[in-house]
């Protein structure tokens, strides 16, 4: 039987890799498949890994239909056996309910692989609809590391390093190597909350000459 499975975890997690990884095992075993993606960081219509990897994908648009697009190429004779789904999270509601259509009516797997959260921490609107119906909901293993090196559980976007929490759900971007621009960080739940990423980190360093409070009133109780 075929299955709906959601591959999930943060950035910089290897998701696009394990997609890409996933596609050419069953490639290898004759097997036949789409690679669809949405807002690649590489641009329309690719499917891009940070490990340097990439191949071509279908861009799904918000109008796209999955199921009336694999209807179409089976009724033309094609063979469809699998569907590989990157970015799934910037999917709409409905387009889920569509590959959920091609795995139940048609018995093709289909493995999606998005982030869950927004970098306010609200659910994508694909994604919650994924959790609701996926078969199965992978958590990918390799765990992504905040700038203190605790694991990394939320998405942050950035304006010159410094965290922001309000603006438009989708602004494309990656994880940010010039802190002058939009970017994204991984950071782990209490950093998130603080707000604190690894460039205000940085500025916000104490001072080598500040003592301890414990050193200070050590110093306090020193007889004259």
């Amino acid at each position: 039987m075929a299955d709906l499975v959601f591959f999930s975890g943060t950035m910089d997690c290897g998701k696009s890799t394990l997609a890409l990884q996933l596609d050419h095992n069953h490639a290898a075993r004759g097997r036949r498949g789409i690679i669809f993606s949405k807002h690649d960081r590489a641009g329309a219509s690719t499917i891009s890994s940070r490990l340097g990897l990439r191949a071509h994908a279908e861009e799904v648009t918000d109008g796209f239909d999955f199921h009336a697009h694999v209807v179409q190429l089976l009724s033309a004779g094609g063979k469809v056996d699998y569907l590989i789904c990157d970015e799934a999270n910037f999917y709409t509601a409905e387009q889920v309910d569509q590959l959920a259509r091609v795995v139940d009516e048609l018995s093709i797997d289909v493995f999606t692989f998005g982030i869950t959260t927004d970098f306010r921490t609200r659910l994508f609107p694909g994604s919650q609809r994924l959790i609701e119906l996926a078969d199965r909901v992978e958590v990918l293993q390799v765990e992504a590391l905040c700038w203190c090196g605790a694991r990394a559980t939320h998405n942050a976007r950035t304006v010159g390093g410094v965290m922001v929490v309000e603006g438009a759900q989708v602004v494309v971007g990656d994880i940010a190597k010039n802190e002058a621009e939009v970017g994204y960080e991984v950071l782990c739940r209490r950093h998130h909350r603080r707000r604190l990423t690894a460039a205000t980190a940085r500025a916000s360093v104490l001072s080598p000459d500040v003592l301890p409070f414990g050193e200070t009133g050590a110093a306090q109780q020193q007889p004259s």
